[in-house]
């Protein structure tokens, strides 16, 4: 199913930054947990500016085609409306979504089920987010299910955050 069109590898010290702290195994561990829970067959953790999207980790069952390092253009994400706006997206079923439904990123890259979740660091600013996307549509809108995703999301930041802060003295 590679739909990642836009996906390119540019080295450099921010792309190299984010496959280093997404290289960890509790991070690993929760993309499965997502995997689990959501039922979707792509999970990742973004680095995500506003110029930039970067994969710092991922669970790829569906070929999408990204690694750690890859990145897409911002333009073409949904993950940029998360930074701007510090809220998640929730979309079970796009086909039905009146708000989703017409929008070009869905078309772009072939999902029908989308979630992606703020990733926040313990100094309160915006990381990127914990994303998932799937070829068929999911429910995910769930309250628990919504609040568990946000758990994770919050959990990747205080991994993220340990990692900045090194080793305590």
């Amino acid at each position: 199913m590679n739909h990642s069109p836009n996906a390119t590898v540019m080295p450099d010290e921010l792309a190299d930054e984010a496959a280093r702290e997404g290289d960890d195994p509790e991070i690993r561990s929760i993309l499965e947990e997502a995997c689990r829970l959501s039922q979707m067959g792509f999970v990742a953790l973004a680095r995500v500016t506003e110029e930039r999207w970067i994969v710092c980790q991922v669970l790829d069952r569906i070929e999408f085609g990204l690694d750690p390092g890859d990145e897409l253009d911002i333009k073409t994400t949904i993950c940029d409306d998360i930074r701007k706006s510090g809220r998640e997206i929730i979309i079970d079923e796009v086909a039905v979504d009146p708000e989703w439904r017409t929008h070009p990123v869905p078309a772009l890259y072939g999902f029908e089920s989308y979630a992606a979740l703020p990733v926040v660091l313990a100094d309160g600013s915006f990381y990127g987010t914990l994303c998932a996307i799937d070829p068929r549509p999911r429910a995910l809108s769930a309250r628990e299910t919504v609040e568990r995703l946000k758990d994770m999301a919050a959990r990747i930041g205080e991994i993220i955050s340990s990692k900045r802060e090194g080793p305590a003295s």
